[in-house]
């Protein structure tokens, strides 16, 4: 089926976003909260994506606390993706709607999560489940693509386990149903984030839709993002858990793949002043229990750095922003010493 219409319309919005930065930051459970959106967009993200949002949840509780910081973003970033997840189209198209209706200017594209592989999602027919249902995922692109007029976009996997690899059938089904575009994460749901990301799954994929496709799967470092482009001739690289404690990633990947440049990677001092300024925005934006969730970050910041298990250790116990700080500033200091 060739895509025609408004479909066309928006995927033209997405190739436009992917050609102003075609590396970009996907979407992570617990670890994208708006403060580290806006560092990855700083770095050079060509575009961020919040966590996933539950449809169900935002039907039933529009103004929870959990709602309200999921779909909150950073002056930095805007406008961002904002993916949604569920299983009933009628819910999920009303609540992309009302997601428009209240952020509209701040939003460039809903996304439907189709590929998460958590027990606790798929059970409920949601995320990498759909990829055994293709008719009620058409459904949900559908439904959702009807409710906006803006770019609405799938991300799903290469399948639900070796012996059913539908991604090329699957993303026909989502191209014709009208997603604008799509990512495709080029390991199967059984896999969960084990082993190697197939890429010539995506390949195949590239090959098969118009619409832009995303490749999505051990992304790593600026070369990985450089060999995705060429091995796959995909229209933009997705970098996920390669961005933790590393936003640097999106800096360096932009300078090889465009300017054909390798740039030096941070230094350990740089390492540990991102993380004061990360930790600093995240309690902003979620007070002081998020220095809670900012251990696992500090621990990703100075990975690899000396002194670095010591300092792992230490931040697991604190539970203040002055404790956090002052352990940053102490261990800048060590650093700096051993220069």
């Amino acid at each position: 089926m060739l895509i025609t219409g408004d479909q066309r319309r928006h995927s033209d919005a997405v190739r436009d976003i992917l050609a102003s930065g075609n590396v970009i930051l996907g979407p992570m459970a617990g670890i994208t909260e708006a403060p580290f959106r806006g560092i990855c967009k700083q770095m050079g993200a060509g575009l961020t994506c919040t966590e996933m949002v539950s449809a169900t949840g935002l039907r039933y509780s529009p103004d929870s606390r959990i709602s309200r910081a999921l779909l909150t973003f950073d002056a930095e970033e805007v406008p961002c993706a904002v993916q949604i997840f569920g299983s009933e189209p009628d819910i999920m198209a009303t609540q992309a709607a009302v997601i428009l209706e209240r952020h509209g200017e701040n939003v460039a594209l809903i996304d439907i999560n189709m590929g998460c592989p958590v027990t606790k999602v798929v059970n409920k027919g949601e995320g990498a489940a759909l990829m055994r249902d293709s008719s009620r995922a058409a459904r949900i692109v559908a439904a959702v693509a009807d409710s906006c007029d803006i770019p609405v976009t799938v991300k799903f996997r290469s399948g639900w386990s070796q012996g059913e690899v539908n991604a090329v059938e699957f993303a026909q089904a989502m191209q014709d149903a009208g997603a604008a575009a799509m990512t495709v994460h080029a390991r199967t749901r059984d896999q969960f984030y084990r082993g190697t990301a197939d890429r010539s799954v995506i390949a195949a994929v590239k090959a098969s839709v118009e619409v832009p496709v995303v490749g999505s799967g051990d992304v790593f470092s600026a070369s990985d993002a450089a060999e995705m482009l060429r091995d796959t001739g995909v229209d933009g690289v997705m970098v996920a858990r390669g961005a933790r404690g590393n936003p640097w990633i999106f800096r360096e990947a932009r300078a090889l793949i465009d300017r054909q440049q390798v740039i030096d990677p941070p230094t350990a001092v740089e390492r540990i002043d991102m993380a004061r300024v990360h930790a600093a925005a995240l309690v902003e934006f979620g007070g002081e229990c998020a220095v809670v969730r900012m251990r696992k970050h500090v621990a990703w910041y100075v990975t690899g750095m000396p002194g670095a298990t010591h300092v792992r250790e230490r931040v697991n116990g604190i539970c203040t922003y002055s404790e956090l700080d002052a352990l940053l500033c102490e261990y800048r200091g060590y650093i700096i010493d051993r220069m």
